[in-house]
C-alpha cells in the first residue's frame, strides 16, 4: 500500500515564494505520474501540476504557468512543487498524487494516490 506525505505549506505574503515537498512510500512510485492538485474553500479541487516518471515532461494549470514548478528526484522518491510570485488566490489545500500512466494526467480520476494535504496561506 502506498503512501504520499505532503510537507512545506504555511502562512506567506504575496509575492512569496514555498516549496512543498511530497514524499513516496511504501511502493515503488518512480515509474508513476506525479502531480498537485488544490482545493480552496468553497470551491471544488483543481489540477495545478504534473509530470511524467521519466522524461521529465510536465504540464501545468493555465493559472500557475510561469510561477510554479514541478519536479522529482526519482531517488528520493520525493516530488516538488516550487511556487514562486503566490497570490492571494493561490491559497487552498495542496494535496500530492500519483497515478500509474505514462503521460502527463490531468483529471482526479487517473490519479490512483491522495496525500492528506498540506496547507497554503498566501496574505494580501
Amino acid at each position: 500500500q502506498g503512501q504520499l506525505v505532503e510537507s512545506g505549506g504555511g502562512l506567506v505574503q504575496a509575492g512569496g515564494s514555498l516549496r512543498l515537498s511530497c514524499v513516496a512510500s511504501g511502493r515503488t512510485f518512480t515509474t508513476y505520474t506525479m502531480g498537485w492538485f488544490r482545493q480552496a474553500p468553497g470551491k471544488e479541487r483543481e489540477f495545478v501540476a504534473t509530470i511524467k516518471w521519466f522524461g521529465g515532461n510536465t504540464n501545468y494549470a493555465d493559472s500557475v504557468k510561469g510561477r510554479f514548478t514541478i519536479s522529482r528526484d526519482n531517488a528520493k522518491n520525493t516530488v516538488y512543487l516550487q511556487m514562486n510570485s503566490l497570490k492571494p488566490e493561490d491559497t487552498a489545500v495542496y494535496y500530492c498524487v500519483a497515478a500509474k500512466v505514462l503521460y502527463t494526467a490531468t483529471r482526479e480520476a487517473e490519479y490512483d494516490y491522495w496525500g492528506q494535504g498540506t496547507q497554503v496561506t498566501v496574505s494580501s
